[in-house]
C-alpha cells in the first residue's frame, strides 16, 4: 500500500472517531441524564480513540509493508534494466567489432586493387614510353622520306615545266580554266534538264487548269473611250444648250466637271472627261434637258442632282449585281458601293468591274480544281482592284488603297494579303494569293482586253532592250512580237554555248524583277560563228 493511501485512511479514521464521539456526547447530553451520558460518552470516546489508534497503527504497518515491497520491486526493476542494458551494450560491441572487421577487410581489398592498378599503370607507362620512342623513330624516318619525296617532286616538277613549257602557276590557271569550262557545261546541261522537267510537269498541270477555267468563262471584251456622244434632235438645240452668252453650257460644265465639245458634227455633242462617273451624270442630265426642252441654269441644277442620284443608285445596283454574279455574300455595304463604282472605272480601256468579276470567276474555278476555298478565292478576286474606286480621291497606289479599305471594313487577312500581292508588291504566301495573281494576269492578257498608249508601249520596248543590252558579251538586242519576245545577239568570241543558257536565265529573272507586263516574254539568245576567206 502506498504511503499516501495510509495517510488518507488515518485521516478518515480520525474523522469517523470524531463523528462517533460527537454522536455519543449528544446522546449523553440529551439522554437519561447528563452525568450518565457524560460517562458513557467518555467511555465511547476512549474506545473510539483506541479504535483510531488501532487503525492508525494498522495503517502505519501496512504503509511500511507497502514501502518495503515497493523498494524491493524497484530494486528488481533496476537489476532487470541493468541486465538488459549490459546485454544491449554487449550486442552493440559485437556488432561494432563485426563492422570493423568488415571495413578492415574492405580496406585491405581496396589496397590490393590499388596496388594492382599501380602495377598495371607502371606496365602501361613502360609500354607508352616504348611506343613513343618507336613513334619518334618512325617520325624521323618519315621526315627523311618526305624530304626525299619533296626533292623528287621538285625535280619532277622541273622536268614537267621543261616538257610542258608552263610554270606551276600557269599550269594551275590552265587547269582552273579547264575546270570552269567543264563546270559551265555541266551547269548548263543540268539547268536545262531540271528546267525542262519542271516546265513539262508544271506547264501541263497549269495549262490544264487555266484552259479549263478560261473555257468555262467566255467574257466579252469591250474597248471603252474617254468621250461620250449625245445625239440631238436638230442643230438648233446646240444654241439652246449653249444659252445666252454661254451661261447654260458653263453651268452644265461647272456642275458636272465635264467638257462639252460643240463643233461642226451634225446633231451631236461630245462630252469629254477621264472620269466616267462625271461623263455619265452629264450624259443623263443633258439627255433629260433635251427631252424636256426647258434649258436654263435652275433647271440644269435640278436635272444634274437627279442624274447624280440615278448614278448613285446605278452604282449600288452594279455592286449588288457583281456580288450575285460571283456568289459572294456578307459584304459591308460601303465595300459593295465601292465595287459598284468600278463600273465607271477603266484600266487600259478595260472596264474594271467586268475585269474584277472575271478575275473572281477565274480564281474560283482554279480554286475548285486545286481543292481550296473557292468562296474565299472569288471574294479576293472581286476585291483585288477595289482601290481603283478611290485612286482619284486618295493618294497612293490602288493596291495600298484597297488593302487599307478592306482592313478598315474587317475583311479576312488572307483576302487582304491576296490584294496586296496581286501585283507582286509583296511575295504571295498563300495559294489564294497566287490564284488571284494568275487570274488577274489571265484577264488582262485576253486578246484586245486592254489597249496601251503608244508612248508607254515604246517605253516598255526600250526598257526591255536596255535590260538585255546591259550584260557583257551582248552585241545587239531586238524586241519583237509587240514586246512578247526579245532576241539577243551574242558576240561569239565573248561567250560559249554553255554560258548562253545561264545568261538567258539571268536576263529572264531581271526582266521579271524590273518590268511589269501581261503574259510572258520569250528570251532568245543567238550566237553565230562565221569563217570568211577570199579566193584570189
Amino acid at each position: 500500500m502506498d504511503l499516501g493511501l495510509a495517510i488518507v485512511l488515518i485521516v478518515a479514521a480520525l474523522i469517523v472517531g470524531a463523528a462517533v464521539a460527537g454522536l455519543i456526547a449528544w446522546k449523553i447530553a440529551f439522554g437519561k441524564g447528563v452525568e450518565h451520558r457524560k460517562k458513557e460518552a467518555e467511555a465511547q470516546i476512549e474506545s473510539a480513540e483506541k479504535e483510531a489508534e488501532r487503525i492508525v497503527s494498522e495503517a502505519n504497518e501496512k504503509a511500511e509493508a507497502t514501502k518495503k515491497s515497493k523498494l524491493v520491486e524497484a530494486k528488481d526493476e533496476i537489476y532487470r534494466l541493468r541486465g538488459q542494458a549490459e546485454k544491449e551494450i554487449q550486442k552493440m560491441k559485437s556488432e561494432t567489432e563485426r563492422e570493423l572487421k568488415e571495413r578492415r577487410a574492405e580496406v585491405s581489398r581496396s589496397e590490393r586493387r590499388l596496388q594492382q592498378k599501380e602495377e598495371n599503370l607502371d606496365k602501361k607507362n613502360d609500354k607508352i614510353e616504348k611506343l613513343e620512342e618507336s613513334l619518334a623513330n618512325k617520325n624521323k624516318k618519315a621526315e627523311e622520306k618526305l624530304a626525299e619525296a619533296e626533292k623528287l617532286k621538285n625535280s619532277q616538277m622541273e622536268i614537267l615545266e621543261r616538257i610542258s613549257g608552263y610554270t606551276t602557276e600557269q599550269a594551275k590557271e590552265h587547269i582552273i580554266r579547264m575546270l570552269d569550262s567543264e563546270l559551265d557545261h555541266e551547269k548548263a546541261v543540268r539547268i536545262n534538264l531540271y528546267e525542262q522537267k519542271l516546265k513539262d510537269e508544271c506547264d501541263d498541270k497549269a495549262r490544264n487548269q487555266i484552259a479549263n477555267a478560261i473555257s468555262r468563262l467566255a467574257a466579252e471584251t469591250v474597248s471603252e473611250m474617254t468621250v461620250s456622244v449625245v445625239s440631238l434632235p436638230n442643230d438648233e438645240m446646240k444654241g439652246r444648250i449653249i444659252g445666252r452668252e454661254g451661261r447654260n453650257i458653263r453651268t452644265l460644265e461647272q456642275l458636272t466637271g465635264v467638257d462639252l465639245i460643240i463643233d461642226d458634227t451634225p446633231e451631236a455633242i461630245t462630252l469629254s472627261s477621264h472620269d466616267k462617273v462625271r461623263r455619265e451624270i452629264a450624259r443623263i442630265a443633258l439627255e433629260r434637258l433635251i427631252q424636256d426642252g426647258r434649258i436654263h441654269p435652275t433647271r440644269i441644277e435640278e436635272t444634274v442632282e437627279r442624274a447624280k442620284r440615278e448614278v448613285e443608285q446605278k452604282i449600288k445596283q452594279e455592286g449588288e449585281r457583281a456580288l450575285l454574279a460571283t456568289n459572294v455574300n456578307n459584304m459591308n455595304p460601303e465595300l459593295v458601293r465601292l465595287i459598284g463604282r468600278l463600273y465607271y472605272r477603266s484600266s487600259y480601256s478595260q472596264n474594271v468591274l467586268d475585269h474584277s468579276i472575271e478575275v473572281a470567276h477565274l480564281a474560283g474555278m482554279m480554286a475548285d480544281e486545286l481543292g481550296v476555298d473557292a468562296a474565299m478565292a472569288r471574294r479576293a478576286g472581286l476585291l483585288h482592284d477595289v482601290g481603283k474606286a478611290l485612286s482619284e480621291e486618295i493618294e497612293g497606289s490602288h493596291v495600298q488603297i484597297g488593302v487599307d479599305v478592306c482592313r478598315k471594313y474587317k475583311e479576312n487577312p488572307e483576302i487582304i494579303h491576296a490584294i496586296e500581292a496581286h501585283h507582286g508588291d509583296v511575295e504571295a504566301r498563300t495559294v489564294i494569293a497566287n490564284l488571284v495573281k494568275a487570274a488577274d494576269a489571265i484577264s488582262a492578257a485576253r486578246p484586245a482586253a486592254r489597249s496601251e498608249n503608244y508612248d508607254n508601249y515604246i517605253k516598255r520596248l526600250q526598257k526591255l532592250e536596255e535590260i538585255c543590252s546591259s550584260y557583257s558579251g551582248v552585241e545587239k538586242t531586238y524586241a519583237i512580237q509587240a514586246g512578247r519576245e526579245v532576241r539577243v545577239m551574242i558576240k561569239p568570241e565573248a561567250m560559249n554555248d554553255d554560258k548562253m543558257t545561264v545568261l538567258a536565265r539571268e536576263i529572264a529573272k531581271k526582266i521579271e524583277a524590273e518590268m511589269e507586263y501581261p503574259g510572258q516574254i520569250k528570251v532568245n539568245l543567238i550566237r553565230e560563228s562565221r569563217a570568211v576567206e577570199y579566193a584570189k
